[in-house]
């Protein structure tokens, strides 16, 4: 077929409608009526020549030969919208009063925000930071329709972005200092097992599901106590309770010097965490994201 008789709106809807998976949530995003969407998606199928997307259980599967254009339109799009924007938004660091906004859990934002404002004070003075919180099925879509620019976490129900690895970690046990298992713990000088957390109760994190999961794949879902809506609620609670939590060692060795707090390393199943940002393509060429992607990548270089 002749691309001249292409609508590159007709493009837009269908890389919205791949994404989401659904055609109602692809016209909000893109500001349509649904019966809009439905006729640009009906004449896109006639000019294709294919069905390009079938019904499926909470929305639409897309066809083989969607699959197959999903990747030329995203990067085409994304290259047409770099390229339209360049001359308006050239970024000049120390210039520039763009705002950046994040995904970052509670927990990021204690690992991440003072380096990266650290480095925005020098190199970017007149930037702002915002960050945005968001459900994980939110993260991509969002990223995606530009709502923010970045997502950084340990987010691995998050698909259909680009990514890179910033650090590693592993999730220790942590107690008070004077906790009576804390201390017959380290008289042992062992690798507390299996059946010496079942001694403990939990605490866990709603919006950090692996720490739930990892208690689950251990038989001790009975043993939670407490579940609370941030990592950064705990401390004082583990501190003036018996209970326990599972927290990643990086942040909690920042902790534990307190001399407060007992840190142990059992022997768990998904112990290993990786953190990674993740971006649309869709703003791949941004000169503003890209610089904002290369510092905090500078800054966290582990992955």
């Amino acid at each position: 077929m002749n691309i001249e008789s292409i609508d590159l709106n007709l493009l837009r809807l269908f890389d919205a409608i791949w994404r989401r998976r659904n055609v109602s949530q692809a016209a909000e995003e893109l500001g349509l009526s649904q019966p809009a969407a439905s006729q640009g998606l009906g004449r896109l199928r006639r000019q294709l020549g294919d069905a390009l997307f079938h019904r499926a259980p909470g929305g639409v599967q897309p066809t083989p030969r969607a699959d197959q254009l999903a990747a030329a339109i995203q990067s085409a799009l994304s290259l047409l919208e770099s390229a339209l924007q360049a001359p308006a938004d050239a970024f000049v660091p120390q210039q520039s009063r763009r705002v950046f906004r994040l995904h970052l859990s509670d927990i990021g934002e204690a690992r991440f925000l003072p380096a990266l404002m650290a480095l925005l004070r020098h190199e970017a003075p007149f930037t702002r930071i915002e960050t945005a919180p968001l459900p994980q099925a939110e993260i991509a879509p969002a990223l995606h329709a530009g709502r923010i620019d970045l997502a950084i976490g340990y987010l691995r129900e998050v698909t259909d972005t680009s990514t890179r690895a910033l650090l590693t970690d592993v999730y220790v046990v942590m107690l008070r200092h004077d906790h009576p298992v804390a201390r017959r713990w380290r008289r042992s000088r062992t690798a507390p097992g299996h059946d010496a957390l079942g001694e403990l109760e939990f605490a866990t994190v709603r919006s950090h599901a692996d720490t739930l999961r990892i208690l689950n794949l251990l038989g001790l879902q009975d043993r939670v106590r407490l579940t609370a809506a941030n990592f950064l609620s705990l401390p004082m609670t583990v501190q003036t309770t018996d209970l326990a939590v599972l927290m990643p060692r990086s942040i909690a060795v920042g902790i534990a010097p307190q001399r407060q707090f007992a840190l142990f390393d059992p022997v768990l199943p998904m112990r290993e965490l990786s953190v990674a940002m993740h971006w649309s393509r869709r703003f791949e060429h941004d000169p503003a994201q890209r610089w904002l992607r290369s510092r905090v990548a500078a800054l966290f270089p582990g992955g």
